[in-house]
């Protein structure tokens, strides 16, 4: 099960109550406040980890808490803290705070971490209120209670390569023949109805990670369909590698189909529409892709490239140009 998007409360731990309590022991005549403190709440910490793919967590619980504080005891025995809570959630996944609608933390790294919500700290105990006008003071303070928030995590996929095009443009075959990835593949649009993450080695030196987005159609970019859902992954991808069908099943023209998807990925984002963008014409096999490439080639005045995931046509080259466009992007990074 993936889920990429969830809302949860989160509520850090309770103070533990301070102690009211004397020393009463034998040949010890005064004896006076001995009450301990009580112990602080735990933390509420999300952290984004290695190896954690979703949020489905989420999914099955959604109040999360961390642990209170013990209250204080006599003999000045102060309370344990609680232990803070970690939650765990994939790199890439952006935190937002459910009232105000800001982003708490955009955790893109693996170990990046904040504290979502603090614990309450411990109540005090009788010797606290001590003094030369009050020796047996009989008061202590409650704990405080921690911060209560509703959260919303957000995934956004981290890749370096993002594949993009109409349903059934070939994206996920694409996938499962230059990784090892293995995503669901069949003969009717969206098959795919989550990014897939595979990692392409091209050589001793370069790799890349490559993310099936599931396919785009047209008001994509106002929430139809799936729309934000889907473009929401493309916005972490270096570059765009966009896969146009010579003949689409639904018996759709090609080159309109592109210009349908160039013009959801420029309403969704200004910066995601001129993000480098490699050109590919899908299942090459087929007569008629040469002249759908040629087409593209008048339309756009650049390369496209011509590949077929059955046969194995023109992978080897796509691989190398998104080596090297990547290797350019990270030079220009440098500079």
């Amino acid at each position: 099960m993936f889920v990429d998007r969830a809302e949860v409360e989160i509520e850090a731990g309770k103070g533990g109550d301070g102690c009211v309590a004397f020393r009463r022991e034998k040949h010890v005549p005064h004896g006076g406040p001995n009450g301990g403190d009580g112990g602080h709440g735990g933390n509420v910490i999300v952290r984004s980890r290695e190896g954690v793919n979703s949020l489905v967590a989420f999914a099955h619980r959604k109040h999360w808490r961390a642990e209170k504080g013990e209250h204080g005891k006599g003999s000045d025995r102060h309370g344990r803290s609680g232990q803070d809570l970690v939650i765990d959630v994939p790199p890439g996944t952006v935190m937002i705070d459910a009232g105000s609608g800001l982003i708490i933390k955009d955790l893109v790294r693996d170990q990046d971490e904040v504290i979502v919500a603090r614990g309450g700290r411990g109540g005090k105990g009788n010797p606290h209120f001590k003094s030369a006008t009050n020796q047996a003071p009989r008061e202590a303070t409650p704990g405080a209670p921690g911060e209560i928030r509703r959260v919303i995590f957000e995934l956004k996929v981290i890749a370096d390569v993002g594949l993009v095009g109409k349903p059934n443009a070939g994206k996920s075959t694409l996938l499962s023949r230059l990784s090892r990835a293995r995503p669901e593949i069949a003969d009717y649009p969206f098959t795919t109805k989550f990014p897939n993450l595979g990692r392409v080695i091209v050589d001793l030196d370069h790799s890349f990670v490559m993310a099936d987005i599931p396919g785009l159609i047209e008001g994509a970019a106002e929430g139809v369909g799936l729309g934000h859902d889907f473009l929401r992954h493309i916005m972490r991808a270096g570059i765009l590698v966009h896969l146009v069908e010579p003949i689409p099943t639904d018996g759709s023209d090609p080159i309109e189909n592109y210009r349908v998807i160039r013009s959801e990925l420029h309403h969704y984002s200004e910066e995601l529409s001129v993000r480098p963008e490699i050109l590919v014409v899908s299942k090459s096999e087929l007569p008629e892709s040469a002249e759908v490439a040629q087409q593209l080639e008048q339309l756009t005045q650049r390369p496209v490239l011509q590949i077929s995931a059955v046969t194995g046509q023109g992978l080897n080259l796509l691989m190398h140009r998104i080596a090297a466009v990547l290797g350019e992007q990270k030079l220009a990074s440098q500079v």
